[in-house]
């Protein structure tokens, strides 16, 4: 039995500390739809899995057991440096989460060392937020830093600092606490996904407003209350303030052999088609729709199903027993699928315009992984349904797509090779 699934892993999924807009309890409303055009085709240009890029847009990651050792499962992982604004003091956190799915820096509170001006509201008093999760709330400050993601910088950045050290969690941030690092599973949080903030428009709306998602907090003394918050100070895309390079992320794994790895090293690039190692190639693109998510045809020809793409998931997160005819696993992984064997599938990608392309995996029995690895590509488990709407069928698909691949997340507005942001790709 594989019993670290039980600590950090089973945390990940529940928690959806790395889920995007469906993965959250509400629908960032700051997206929009991609007006790239899906093409298709083998790998013409760019590094593929596992290649070893070189340039000042790298950013190395890393497929490992998780801060302090703790036993997570196919946790990606990268080194964030914060810094007090326009000055050289700063500081280098290990083990940030590599999340398509969720946008911003978030740092725990306890981490922070350098010291850091509060993010103010237009009022002048000092903002912090409660960020919505499948299994809790991450609550904390906001504050103002420079961020180093290797060699490219951010200045000027609103961040969330995760803790209650500033600020209590206030009684209507509701949801179970996620202040600490037990809660969280990781240093922090480095969401590189779609949108250029982590609420958008509706986060601008009078507080007063039931359409304002409420995530936004003014505070003054120890007292909190939900705030409108202009896009130009909320938590934001750090790739996207980027000088430059800043359209879209490329996340590069190697192939993990079925019987797992202790480990696993790989690379960020940043930007699409900015540099010679970042070009779009022949790589098959999928545009989104304007809530951000695109289809899954399952099997392939089957039925299509509501779809997002996400490193911080740690397994493939699909449907249910009765329609993949996958044994889900009892007792403490039940959250995973235990499959008789290994069990080979096919899916189709679907782009929002219809045009995808044709996808192999695989699903191994969850209780009978290595005890000794960490890093698996064959880990899936039971979705059926997001937790903003259950009744929805829905596919995650999680960091094990990623191994062997190249992956592209353009950034909504950006300009690319294939046109405007947002939109997926892969070869």
């Amino acid at each position: 039995m594989l019993g670290k699934l039980t600590t950090a892993s089973i945390f990940m999924l529940l928690c959806g500390c790395g889920g995007g807009s469906p993965r959250t309890i509400f629908t960032p409303s700051g997206g929009t739809s991609g007006s790239s055009t899906p093409i298709g085709g083998s790998q013409t240009g760019g590094a593929g899995g596992g290649q070893t890029a070189t340039g000042s847009n790298v950013l190395d990651v890393v497929v490992d057991s998780g801060p302090q050792g703790i036993g997570y499962i196919n946790g990606i992982f990268a080194s964030v440096t914060i810094c007090t604004p326009g000055t050289t003091t700063c500081q280098t956190i290990d083990h940030m989460l590599v999340d398509t799915g969720s946008v911003g820096v978030r740092v725990l509170e306890s981490l922070v060392a350098v010291p850091l001006p509060d993010a103010t509201g237009t009022s002048g008093q000092a903002l912090a937020e409660c960020f919505p999760f499948v299994d809790g709330t991450a609550w904390g400050p906001l504050k103002t830093a420079d961020v180093q993601l290797g060699s490219e910088s951010a200045s000027g950045l609103t961040i969330h600092v995760i803790g209650e050290g500033a600020y209590a969690m206030p009684n209507d941030c509701t949801g179970a606490p996620i202040t600490n690092f037990e809660q969280l599973a990781a240093n922090g949080i480095l969401g590189v996904g779609i949108y250029l903030q982590d609420c958008g428009p509706a986060c601008a709306l009078s507080a007063l407003s039931a359409s304002n998602p409420g995530l936004y907090y003014a505070c003054v003394g120890a007292a909190c209350s939900v705030a409108s918050v202009p896009l130009v100070q909320q938590v934001s895309h750090p790739v996207a303030s980027f000088p430059a390079d800043n359209n879209g992320v490329i996340i590069q794994l190697p192939s993990v052999a079925a019987s797992g790895a202790v480990s696993v090293p790989g690379q960020m690039l940043f930007g699409i088609g900015t540099q010679v190692n970042n070009a779009l190639g022949g790589a098959t693109v999928i545009d989104l729709d304007r809530y951000g998510y695109f289809g899954t045809a399952f099997p392939v020809g089957g039925s299509a199903y509501t779809s997002i793409l996400d490193s911080g998931s740690n397994g493939l997160f699909f449907l249910d027993s009765a329609t993949t005819n996958l044994k889900q696993c009892t007792g403490g992984l039940s959250s995973f699928y235990c499959p008789t064997a290994t069990t080979n599938l096919s899916a189709t990608l679907l782009g929002a315009s219809g045009i995808g392309a044709n996808v192999d995996f695989s699903v191994a029995n969850a209780s009978r992984l290595s005890n000794s690895a960490f890093v698996f590509s064959d880990l899936a488990g039971p979705m059926p349904g997001f937790p903003t709407d259950p009744t929805i069928p829905a596919f995650d698909w999680g960091l094990p797509f990623f191994f062997g691949r190249s992956v592209y997340t353009a950034i909504e507005n950006q300009d690319t090779p294939a046109g405007v942001g947002p939109y997926l790709a892969f070869f």
